[in-house]
């Protein structure tokens, strides 16, 4: 059985940003990156939320990724090689405008 850390990079590897984020929200110890993976799967999660407090959904959700990419050295993609909704999360916005 794979441990999480090689399901997160799995996922991540797969491009599956989205659920690599949603993996790694749920771990108790993530030391000074918490807050943003926590938030960016949030803000993923519920962005009319974050859109009523006057957040940008997709800011915290890219911050997140980028907390996560940062903690477990994992390579953040590039904009050529992303799948449609990452890491510009184009269902943040579409289904939520405001």
């Amino acid at each position: 059985m794979p441990t999480k850390l090689e399901q997160l990079k799995k996922l991540w590897d797969a491009g599956d940003y989205r659920n690599a984020l949603k993996l790694a929200a749920t771990w108790p110890r993530l030391g000074e990156h918490k807050k943003a993976i926590q938030q960016g799967w949030a803000a993923a999660w519920n962005p009319g939320f974050y859109h009523q407090m006057g957040k940008d959904p997709a800011a915290l959700y890219r911050d997140g990724l980028g907390a996560l990419a940062e903690r477990y050295d994992l390579t953040l993609p590039t904009k050529e090689g992303t799948r449609t909704d990452d890491p510009d999360p184009g269902f943040i916005t579409e289904g939520h405008k405001q």
